[in-house]
């Protein structure tokens, strides 16, 4: 993966020394810690950004998925057991024209998927940065003028289990990775989960997927441990962009036949 994503890290890394220029030119000092950790946040700015043409046809595909949903549930029951060859035809027939009606494309997972690429970039390129590592246009000059900058003694390299024992450090380490994953928690719970139809899962899978929230933000906690002050930074900033964009999402633009969109259904009735 690093190999055939290389070209993708490189312009992360292009993307990120431009940053850093930039808010040297907004008046911070070259190399300073402030002029890096607006760096980072401008990164993540324009990644997430450039990746929200991808959201927004993400959102057009589910409203499209729940437009034709009732459709095929009807489909499903009208052919339920059928073994027969011919109604079996009949019924994927049927099924590509409800698709057909409602825009429902077979590649509207894509979007989701093309954002994988982009998504891991910035990690490694954050995680290379805190690590040390040179980078594409990030050359041993920028690393190191990278690592040396620090926040009473925070560097983006600083890990938690050394910072722990070292009072300041440690206690804004902790306090990173608490923000982390209450973000994610947040946006998974108020936002994320509200904004899906369960209608049709298997009870079994519906209490999986209202557990998977808290078990995200424990992966967090747990992954912190072992995680630089930079990556642990780059999340905190990136889940709190994901907070904000699907708040968004699910005030304005929920999902057809989902908790979230029957909110709003009150909102606009209550305000009539």
């Amino acid at each position: 993966m690093p190999d055939l994503l290389s070209p993708v890290v490189s312009a992360v890394a292009a993307v990120l020394t431009s940053a850093h220029s930039a808010a040297s030119a907004l008046g911070l000092a070259p190399g300073s810690p402030g002029a890096w950790l607006v760096a980072v946040g401008l990164l993540v700015v324009a990644v997430r950004t450039a990746l929200l043409p991808l959201t927004v046809h993400g959102v057009r595909a589910a409203h499209a998925r729940a437009r034709a949903t009732p459709a095929l549930r009807a489909l499903r029951r009208r052919y339920e057991g059928t073994r027969d060859l011919e109604r079996l035809r009949a019924m994927r027939e049927e099924h590509r024209r409800i698709h057909a009606e409602h825009g429902v494309s077979s590649w509207s997972l894509a979007p989701a998927l093309l954002q994988l690429p982009l998504v891991y970039a910035l990690y490694r390129v954050v995680a290379d940065l805190a690590n040390g590592h040179a980078v594409g246009a990030l050359d041993a000059g920028l690393v190191a003028s990278a690592s040396a900058a620090s926040v009473y003694g925070l560097h983006l390299t600083t890990r938690l289990g050394p910072a722990l024992g070292a009072g300041a450090p440690g206690l804004v380490l902790v306090g990173l990775a608490v923000l982390a994953a209450g973000l994610s928690l947040a946006t998974q719970r108020w936002f994320t989960l509200p904004n899906a139809d369960l209608t049709d899962v298997p009870e079994a899978v519906g209490r999986v997927q209202q557990a998977l929230p808290w078990l995200g933000a424990v992966g967090v906690l747990a992954a912190a441990a072992f995680v630089p002050a930079g990556v642990l930074l780059y999340w905190v900033l990136t889940n709190a962009w994901t907070f904000a964009q699907q708040g968004l999402v699910a005030r304005y633009w929920p999902t057809p036949g989902t908790p979230a969109a029957a909110r709003r259904t009150a909102r606009l009735a209550a305000a009539a």
